[in-house]
């Protein structure tokens, strides 16, 4: 075969340009995907968290921010410790108190599946 041969072959097939484009743009697609999945496994996310306010160092940060940023005296921030307490403490309450409520509509299975779930979801120090 000379090389007039191949330049008289027709090159063959003439593909879809549509079908192209949505093949490249499902390659796209799932290459962010997978670039997302590797970047969560790999905790780069994790500077972007906040800590849950209901764990002692979530109050700690909470504490701070409020003392820094209010400019708070001595007197106040011994106050606003107080209050702060006040409220995560009623918060707990609110939560447990909730959670009751839900566990009395369930039967024994579904509570079995729901103290599943807020274990998995909650944090250590957030569980009741």
């Amino acid at each position: 075969m000379s090389s007039v041969d191949l330049l008289e072959r027709p090159a063959g097939k003439v593909r879809d340009p549509r079908l192209i484009c949505t093949f490249t743009l499902a390659l796209v697609f799932l290459a962010g995907a997978v670039a997302g999945a590797l970047a969560m496994d790999f905790g780069v996310h994790g500077h972007s968290r906040t800590v849950s306010f209901d764990t002692a160092e979530g109050k700690a940060l909470y504490f701070e921010r409020m003392q820094k940023e209010l400019n708070l005296t001595p007197a106040q921030s011994e106050q606003m410790k107080s209050v702060l307490e006040d409220f995560w403490q009623y918060y707990r309450n609110v939560l447990s108190g909730g959670k009751q409520q839900v566990e009395q509509l369930l039967d024994a299975e579904q509570r079995r599946k729901f103290e599943r779930m807020l274990q998995q979801s909650a944090p250590v120090s957030n569980r009741y």
